[in-house]
């Protein structure tokens, strides 16, 4: 799967239901393994944002469906 592919799913909180937007950036090391990835902000905790966007690492993943991504924030 392409991070393309990614960016047009929509992220779900699987604890409270929220719709956190969508990826539209991730961080990189030099051995190209994802790091986290980054996604603008929609009523996410506080203490996980930056600005107006907010990350998550692929831990946080539980599942990647047609239309969404589910993680657990």
């Amino acid at each position: 799967m392409l991070l393309s592919d990614l960016q047009t799913k929509d992220i779900i909180n699987i604890k409270d239901g929220n719709n956190l937007g969508r990826i539209i950036d991730a961080k990189i090391d030099t051995t190209g393994k994802i790091i986290y990835f980054v996604s603008e902000e929609r009523k996410l905790l506080r203490k996980m944002t930056r600005g107006n966007e907010a990350t998550f690492t692929f831990e946080k993943i539980k599942k990647i469906g047609e239309d969404v991504i589910l993680v657990d924030l």
